[in-house]
């Protein structure tokens, strides 16, 4: 238990360390909201201690609530993110000692758990913290995305994290049935949940994420133009919204995007990002492919068919420093073709961190869901409207990059960090 316990205090301290860094600007900054689409970073940052108090310290140890008037301003599902700003949120400073009291507590109450209930067997609840907070620091990173002036704050690290190496354009996943999510696996969320056999055929899945060159050519190919290749929702959309290029993206002469308010030239070997799920879904019809289902994207990163089992992540059971772009190591997508010693059992490669990836699945329940800890969760997002995505970007901590993490998002959303790759029917 004693190493556990040492693993839950290191996870919480390396996510509190990450969320220092991105909030660590001038109050104006922290206050405003450069987006309707995302929260001012200091309700981010109170938001992330209070979820810590409501379930390290009231649900798991027990101690009464330190600022029960403050619940309501920080719970997501009363206040949608373009309200935020009006509400009376803790300013700054405030916020930080709010944290910072909260943390002390559940590090000192950490010495009394015995991990004995539901709720804190094997650091479940602790998991589920510290994934949290990761997500809100990439939450985080998506709002200084959307900034439009340069972050000096922020250490606009290169890409590039490994040699590029020859690769096939597409791998064959054979027919067959795979384990598909988990039973077992204690920092599991509930939409991971049960373990359940899935039968597929055999499919061709693209060996590496689609590049911004290969996006290049659907866009200059007129792409954006040609109803045809649409969902009729997206091109709906992108009429409306008069998209025409993948976001942050403008043409100067050469193409150029914008990464963290600096202007450069877009680089056509890494995966492309911020693209929306109508995006990657007209590109792949452009393509002659199809987005592959989510079943497809997890057995072509997880399923070991000669051992016939699943591996947490596409190399191996254990996070290997130096396999993946993850944990915000370099601010921006590798080139594809990069990590070799990353690759699945197949052979498919970067399936964990630079870019999320859209699937053509809706986000919906497994056999034999059930709802835990609280339905807000997952359960009230089931349905039509979110589609899953997978894989983990280079923002993405390893924690929560494991091959069955399941991510979702309307179909129009391109501030997060997301790509995608293809599939076709055999």
């Amino acid at each position: 238990m004693d190493a556990l316990k040492e693993t839950i205090a290191n996870g919480l301290i390396a996510a509190r360390d990450r969320s220092h860094v991105l909030t660590a600007l001038e109050d104006a900054s922290l206050v405003s909201q450069v987006s309707p689409l995302m929260s001012p970073l200091v309700w981010d940052l109170a938001h992330i201690g209070n979820y810590e108090e409501l379930w390290l310290l009231r649900e798991a140890a027990g101690i009464a609530p330190m600022r029960p008037e403050i619940d309501g301003l920080y719970n997501a599902f009363e206040h949608p993110r373009a309200s935020r700003p009006a509400l009376p949120l803790l300013p700054p400073a405030e916020a930080r000692a709010y944290l910072g009291t909260v943390r002390d507590k559940v590090l000192d109450s950490l010495s009394d758990v015995r991990f004995e209930s539901a709720l804190t067997s094997g650091g479940f609840v602790y998991g589920m913290v510290i994934q949290h907070e990761h997500q809100h620091d990439e939450t985080m990173l998506a709002t200084h995305q959307l900034r439009e002036v340069p972050a000096p704050e922020l250490i606009l690290a290169g890409g590039t994290a490994g040699a590029v190496t020859a690769y096939p354009a597409e791998t064959l996943i054979p027919a067959g049935p795979f384990t598909m999510g988990t039973s077992d696996d204690p920092w599991a969320h509930d939409n991971e949940r049960p373990a359940h056999l899935v039968d597929l055929p055999a499919y061709l899945i693209d060996t590496v994420p689609v590049s911004n060159g290969d996006y290049l050519a659907f866009l200059e190919a007129g792409g954006y133009d040609q109803p045809r290749w649409w969902h009729p929702d997206g091109w709906t959309w992108r009429q409306r919204q008069e998209i025409s290029a993948p976001g942050f993206w403008f043409r100067e002469g050469l193409w150029l995007r914008r990464r963290f308010g600096e202007i450069e030239p877009v680089p056509r070997e890494q995966a492309v990002q911020h693209v929306s799920w109508y995006e990657a879904d007209a590109y792949a019809r452009w393509a002659g492919k199809r987005l592959p289902t989510e079943a497809e994207w997890e057995k072509a990163a997880c399923w070991d068919q000669e051992a016939q089992s699943a591996r947490r992540f596409p190399w191996g059971a254990e996070y290997t420093q130096g396999v993946a772009n993850l944990g915000q190591c370099a601010l921006q997508p590798s080139p594809v073709g990069s990590f070799l010693e990353g690759s699945s059992s197949y052979g498919v490669r970067q399936l964990a961190g630079d870019v999320w990836e859209w699937t053509a699945s809706d986000f919906c329940g497994y056999p034999g869901f059930q709802s835990y800890p609280y339905k807000e969760y997952s359960e009230v997002f089931f349905g039509a409207d979110h589609k899953v995505l997978r894989g983990g970007s280079w923002a993405t901590d390893p924690s929560v990059a494991r091959a069955t993490f399941r991510n979702w998002d309307y179909p129009i959303r391109r501030q997060i960090f997301a790509g995608f790759r293809c599939a076709r029917t055999v």
